[in-house]
């Protein structure tokens, strides 16, 4: 007996139907787990003070306050510097002092470092006793310190090897930046990672994506060739007004408003009028900020005549034994080029 056209059908559209609604099901649990381990990811992922432990290496003039400003939000902290003393305060508020970079890293979750010189980076980070030798893989460094670009791709990828990641993030707003936390932060590397640990950049100042690693450093070092020469043009300025007879005082508050006022001026012209030259950022880190930009300007192929110029003019405050004060100080060298002193002719009017 032949089928009917319905009973030929009945069972290919009975087993289509339950094919279908098992694969929507399917669909749904997996949307559903898929959006749970999304939220379980987020929360246990999120970087807070009560399941994050930090390290730092660099306690100096700006690295004191960035810290203080981690432990005031809660972060437990261990912290390394060469001279303990100059962690004093910041043992005071509950930090533990770690004997190396390598104990700093063994308890810690992300280590930021903010040293001196590319030398003293890769030491602290990648050298024998650094602190990716014990950083736990999925760890995380920070690099604040600024420092040869490759430096920075170098340490991405030895970080890369061991399952760990690193980011450059050199900052620009001097002493009083760090103390306000209202720091420029340059940052360089795996943006998922830099977005990940953004609740701890956001203690310090703002964070600025610009691209992989050793664009932070890059874009650091712009930021140095941009300072170098507003200085020179600050205290030229000023050198001008005073032997035109100006009351530079009022020369210099008559400007800040204009085109010609600068976070420079805003930082440094009070300073320089009171002969306050103590380091908010020293000269001899500011040589070696500009030597490295001289160095990649080689690389590239760039003429870039005005750092080369402020550059000598650092240079010829370190001749003079000057080189830890800070960068204001450059008004020394356009004073000595000129034979005068504006204080001088503060006190005559005085």
């Amino acid at each position: 007996m032949r089928s009917s056209p319905s009973a030929l059908l009945r069972p290919y559209t009975t087993s289509r139907t339950t094919t279908i609604l098992s694969l929507t099901r399917t669909l749904n649990n997996h949307h559903h787990h898929r959006s749970m381990a999304t939220t379980t990811t987020t929360t246990t992922d999120s970087i807070n003070p009560t399941n994050t432990r930090i390290g730092w290496i660099g306690t100096g003039v700006m690295g004191r306050s960035m810290c203080s400003h981690l432990i005031k939000a809660g972060y437990s902290l261990t912290i390394f510097t060469r001279t303990r003393s100059k962690a004093q305060p910041l043992l005071d508020m509950g930090a533990q002092f770690a004997s190396s970079p390598l104990t700093v890293a063994s308890s810690s979750d992300i280590v930021f470092s903010i040293v001196g010189y590319p030398s003293d980076v890769r030491s602290v980070l990648i050298g024998s006793s650094g602190a990716l030798n014990s950083l736990r893989p999925g760890g995380i460094l920070v690099d604040m310190t600024t420092s040869d670009p490759s430096l920075a791709v170098e340490i991405a990828s030895a970080a890369s090897a061991k399952g760990c990641s690193a980011v450059d993030a050199p900052v620009s707003g001097g002493d009083r930046g760090a103390k306000n936390g209202t720091l420029a932060i340059f940052a360089g590397g795996d943006e998922s990672v830099i977005r990940k640990i953004q609740p701890v950049f956001d203690c310090l100042g703002k964070v600025n994506y610009m691209g992989g690693a050793g664009k932070g450093q890059f874009a650091k070092l712009a930021n140095q060739i941009t300072i170098a020469s507003t200085m020179v043009g600050l205290v030229e300025g000023m050198v001008y007004a005073h032997k035109a007879g100006l009351d530079v005082g009022l020369y210099l508050n008559a400007i800040s408003t204009g085109a010609a006022g600068s976070k420079s001026l805003d930082l440094y012209g009070n300073r320089i009028l009171e002969r306050d030259f103590e380091a908010g950022f020293f000269v001899n880190h500011f040589v070696k900020d500009l030597g490295i930009c001289i160095m990649e300007c080689q690389n590239m192929g760039l003429a870039l005549p005005g750092l080369a110029l402020a550059h000598q003019l650092y240079i010829s405050l370190q001749a003079h034994g000057e080189g830890n004060l800070g960068t204001q100080a450059l008004i020394l060298a356009l004073e000595r080029l000129n034979n005068v002193s504006l204080e001088t002719k503060k006190a005559s009017s005085s």
